[in-house]
């Protein structure tokens, strides 16, 4: 069966076609600039035995009905695409960023589902109408073909309450849902499948979060209530004294909100260094001794150790610490500051394997000494094929 993955953003949609017959990936695509002028689709159709096939297309594109109309016609193109016609897609799997404690698995989409996807709109206002107008243009244009929400609260639900709960007054968890819920649980799940024991998953890229899992269950996640908490990010400023946000709003006249978007957009690496979110740009100007950057970068490694060392603790110890995503598979430079001193905690790293699995060469590999009582490790993620296994699992049950 050919399942076809779809990642709504407010402005985009990416999307990826799965062969689950040996799960190979057949096509990678993305449509940008939704509703915005300079309307782009760029697809790449890679089949066994043929040429890589690149369709791009530069057009206005209203709405996400017409960004899925578009979608699938380069799917079917007869020369470029991948498939002749849209029946060979036998489901649908959107990622769906917020599923509140509705949803601690993936579910097949009916309208209760939506309207519980809308309910969590509140937890999730950036996300889940991107996602949930994914959904809808996808029942619209394919209204025979089953679709399958996958949750990134989803994994994070086993987290059990001195973990999630906050220390303001409890009705607010009652009434409105106040707590811990924690993200990218379909990259960290993943993660989790592929090792075992007590494990801190680190998933570092643009947005970062780490996760504390015994036996494949979470039972601690750095991000909070939104993707704002925990690590300091490409643009989010991750945890801090919440009166910092009326300390900035006083001061600078600004609103709450006003002041979340300054947190969410306009912080973390790039506030901090005043040039880029980009880690790439932080390292390159680091390592020319530029002052803010070098701080940008010792802020996060800081941040890392402290949350793997507060992990080990919760957990009782850990048996494997595992780096993931982005930077988390790419800058074994980053690693290493990480790893430098966590000794303590029975970690001896491997300098030349660290070395060898870094600037787009990672592999899934171990990256610490043989007699590493902990071991390191790099897993790459794959969430497209996580949300891929979830939608066979639930449309052939």
């Amino acid at each position: 069966m050919k399942i076809l993955v779809v990642n709504a953003g407010s402005s985009s949609l990416k999307y990826q076609l799965i062969d689950m017959d040996g799960e190979q990936m057949l096509v990678k695509g993305q449509v940008e600039r939704i509703g915005i002028e300079g309307g782009h689709l760029k697809q790449t159709v890679t089949l066994p035995g043929v040429d890589k096939k690149v369709i791009e297309i530069f057009q206005p594109i209203e709405n996400h009905v017409e960004a899925t109309q578009m979608m699938l016609k380069a799917l079917q193109d007869p020369e470029k695409g991948a498939i002749r016609s849209v029946v060979e897609i036998g489901a649908v799997g959107h990622r769906v960023l917020h599923g509140g404690t509705k949803f601690s698995a993936s579910v097949v989409v009916n309208e209760d589902v939506k309207d519980a996807i809308r309910e969590c709109i509140p937890l999730g206002p950036l996300h889940n109408p991107a996602n949930l107008m994914g959904i809808e243009a996808c029942e619209k244009v394919m209204p025979d073909t089953p679709q399958v929400a996958v949750f990134d609260t989803a994994f994070h639900q086993t987290m059990p309450p001195k973990a999630y709960m906050y220390g303001v007054p409890k009705k607010y968890h009652d009434q409105y849902g106040v707590r811990r819920y924690g993200f990218h649980g379909t990259s960290h799940r993943y993660v989790a499948q592929r090792v075992g024991q007590r494990i801190i998953i680190c998933h570092l890229g643009n947005g970062s979060s780490l996760s504390a899992v015994v036996d494949g269950k979470c039972v601690d996640t750095s991000m909070g209530l939104t993707p704002l908490d925990g690590l300091l990010m490409g643009t989010r400023c991750g945890t801090l004294d919440p009166a910092v946000v009326q300390f900035i709003a006083n001061n600078e006249n600004m609103s709450v909100d006003e002041v979340l978007t300054l947190m969410n957009k306009k912080s973390g690496l790039l506030g901090i260094s005043g040039l880029s979110s980009d880690m790439r740009d932080i390292d390159a100007a680091a390592d020319a001794y530029n002052g803010d950057a070098m701080l940008a970068r010792d802020m996060l490694v800081y941040g890392i150790k402290k949350y793997i060392g507060a992990y080990a603790a919760a957990m009782g110890g850990v048996d494997m610490i595992v780096f993931t995503a982005g930077i988390g598979e790419n800058n074994g430079a980053l690693r290493e500051r990480v790893m430098s001193g966590m000794e303590y905690l029975g970690v001896r790293m491997d300098h030349a394997r660290n070395a060898a699995c870094a600037d787009g060469h990672a592999t899934e590999s171990v990256i610490s000494a043989d007699d590493s009582p902990v071991k390191v490790l790099v897993i790459p993620t794959n969430e497209e094929i996580m949300i891929a296994r979830d939608t066979l699992d639930l449309v052939t049950r």
